[in-house]
């Protein structure tokens, strides 16, 4: 069993750092939710306020990792271009993807989101896990701050989710290879 090492970089990019970010965001939209229609909402303890700024700062760390690794180890790679006269794109995912009509879209709308629209999430997220850690005592207070940090949550739930579709498609019809070989499991075969 073995893998590449641009592949293991993808793998963790999506399936570690991209798969977390969304679970946790989807907590936090039920939990914002949930706590919106509560009728006597309780007065968390100190612990428990510390449990929830530890829980929303791995949040917006796994959003940031997620973004970051892709923007700047996998995207390079992605747009890598082939030499003069190759003829197996392979190696090259853009150019693979764009050399049929039936994956051009793949990368013309897939990528073009996953460049630009999935950085909303991080962001978003920053601002949610900001707003809940200075103002959670005092939301009750302002409803309409309260809608617009769910909103927010949303839009990152949103994002992400996209962008980890669009990714997993990309990554199906065009994935990033290369690197090294590391043998997870056996030995190589020589």
């Amino acid at each position: 069993m073995e893998i590449s090492f641009r592949a293991l970089i993808t793998l963790i990019h999506g399936m570690f750092f991209g798969a977390f970010f969304l679970m946790a965001v989807y907590g936090l939209v039920i939990e914002l939710y949930r706590s919106k229609y509560a009728e006597h909402p309780s007065q968390p303890s100190a612990k428990a306020q510390s449990l929830e700024r530890f829980y929303l700062t791995c949040t917006v760390v796994l959003g940031w990792a997620a973004v970051l690794t892709g923007a700047y180890l996998i995207y390079p790679w992605y747009r890598a271009v082939p030499p003069a006269g190759v003829t197996d794109l392979a190696p090259f995912p853009r150019y693979l993807l764009k050399s049929s009509p039936t994956t051009s879209g793949w990368h013309d709308l897939g990528m073009e989101w996953k460049e630009h629209v999935a950085w909303i999430a991080p962001i978003a997220m920053t601002m949610v896990a900001w707003v809940l850690t200075k103002y959670r005592a005092t939301m009750r207070e302002y409803p309409q701050v309260r809608t617009s940090v769910l909103a927010f949550a949303l839009a990152a739930l949103v994002a992400a989710g996209v962008a980890g579709f669009f990714g997993a498609m990309l990554n199906k019809y065009a994935p990033v290879n290369g690197g090294a070989t590391i043998h997870l499991i056996g030995k190589a075969h020589e």
